[in-house]
């Protein structure tokens, strides 16, 4: 065989993910936005409740199918190092709290063995992140997740009923701390094990950890400072200790791949609904906030990392609170949205499940809408764009978040009523401005005006719930 044909024949007997493109990165031309495949990676999504892989009962293939199909780009799975019981939280059919559990571990006599492996899992692993990258699907991986409480302590693989290495860990709210006894090298030994195993994919997001402030809170200011300081009005963080065992986390997937092919992204899930941090965990990329606001983007952008709404929830099952959440969210200079989606269960992989007893929504119409919102942000110069606070000087009946290429392009998106007008500080020019309705992509209204000084006053058409407004720069 000649020298070239050998190459040729070796490259195509190498995985894809090997030979292909390099993994996730952020965008060289502006940090708030990920790059992968060779253009922007703008990701508004909608995802199950992270159970995919560790769920022996979910088809995980026609799920990623029906991401594919309906424009979704990105879904987040938990690795087994946590699980829930049915019932846990509300939610009626969990795809985290399976009948068949299939964790990185073997079970021997209904315990587990921490220092071995389950091939099943490891296979079923690499062939879902495989698979999503061939359908052009990102894959955030996290590692652990918060305890919560007695009840999934019970079912966890790290509590000493439930396997087999006799580990001295007997508070669970120590296990995610660098206090966890001998359970830290075992810790060590799964994060290198998986990042070993997904090294090759293009398309994988390492979390460190889900919620952390939910087991070691630091109880951050109210959301709303007229009402009391309690679960949902209080934006928690993290405590030391937990920050601490993270970075040792992130350093243990960094010191894994220096030897490794590829280096992937690490996501730190910081804190709930917003907070102005005070400093980005060390070999953090990306920012993670749960049920956030605008805020969580606007108090952090000046770190230039891409900010992440991770996780959407507890506003009933209706599709249009959701949707503003992501309008506002990445029109606010958001990175990342991803909602979770109670509509994909076990057996209804297609995301036709509705489910009234749960604390969160999804459905095929609402995907429908995330995919309006991120085909219209990507036909804007967005990576030129910045969160433009003070672009809406007046909007009677409505609120207003922007983004501006100032002086040639302007996003704008409604929520709250309109028909009557706006007022918006732009330099003189002329403009086309096209208005769209977030539910469906109609067209509200359009037209081409002239602005000679002071504050453009621009006529809005009739609407009820939220619109959107592009204005581009004309000659």
């Amino acid at each position: 065989m000649k020298p070239a044909a050998l190459l040729i024949g070796l490259l195509a007997a190498l995985p894809p993910a090997i030979r292909a493109e390099e993994p996730i990165r952020i965008h060289p031309g502006n940090p708030h936005y990920l790059l992968w495949r060779g253009k922007p990676l703008l990701v508004v999504s909608s995802g199950e409740h992270y159970g995919a892989v560790l769920n022996g009962d979910f088809d995980w293939r026609r799920y990623l199918a029906t991401l594919a199909r309906e424009g979704m780009n990105y879904t987040r799975i938990f690795t087994g190092t946590y699980r829930e019981t049915p019932g846990d939280f509300g939610i009626e059919r969990n795809t985290l709290a399976p009948a068949r559990f299939i964790a990185p571990w073997p079970e021997k006599g209904g315990k587990f063995d921490l220092d071995a492996w389950n091939g099943a899992y490891l296979e079923r692993l690499r062939a879902f992140a495989a698979e999503a990258e061939k359908l052009g699907i990102a894959v955030e991986v996290t590692l652990f997740c918060s305890t919560y409480g007695e009840k999934q302590w019970s079912v966890s693989p790290f509590h000493p009923a439930n396997h087999l290495d006799g580990t001295d860990v007997r508070d669970w709210k120590a296990l995610h701390t660098l206090e966890n006894g001998n359970l830290l090298p075992r810790q060590e030994k799964l994060v290198r094990k998986i990042v070993r195993e997904l090294n090759p994919y293009s398309n994988v997001i390492f979390e460190i950890q889900n919620e952390p402030w939910a087991d070691r809170t630091i109880t951050g200011e109210p959301v709303n400072p007229y009402a009391p300081l309690r679960w949902p009005n209080t934006a928690d963080c993290a405590d030391e200790l937990s920050l601490r065992w993270q970075e040792r986390v992130a350093e243990w997937i960094r010191s894994e791949e220096s030897a490794l092919p590829n280096r992937h992204l690490i996501a730190w899930n910081a804190c709930n609904f917003r907070a102005p941090l005070r400093a980005i965990l060390k070999n953090a990329d990306i920012v993670n906030f749960h049920y956030a606001y605008p805020e969580a983007v606007w108090w952090n952008y000046e770190w230039n990392r891409p900010v992440s709404y991770d996780e959407t929830g507890f506003l009933g099952t209706g599709d249009a609170a959701y949707r503003k959440q992501a309008w506002r969210f990445m029109l606010a200079g958001g990175g990342i949205f991803n909602h979770l989606d109670y509509s994909f269960s076990a057996g209804k992989e297609d995301g036709t499940d509705v489910q009234p007893k749960s604390p969160g929504g999804g459905s095929p119409a609402l995907r429908r809408q995330f995919r309006i919102l991120r085909e219209w942000l990507e036909a804007l110069p967005l990576l030129a764009m910045k969160p433009a606070r003070e672009l809406v000087r007046h909007a009677p009946g409505a609120e207003a978040v922007a983004m501006a290429k100032p002086g040639e392009a302007y996003a704008v998106y409604f929520t709250g009523e309109g028909g009557s007008h706006v007022l918006l500080d732009v330099p003189p020019g002329n403009y086309h401005a096209e208005w769209l309705k977030p539910e469906d992509a109609s067209v509200l209204g359009s037209q081409t005006i002239g602005h000679r000084e002071g504050l453009l006053r621009l006529p809005t058409p009739a609407f009820l719930t939220d619109a959107a407004l592009k204005l581009v720069r004309v000659p």
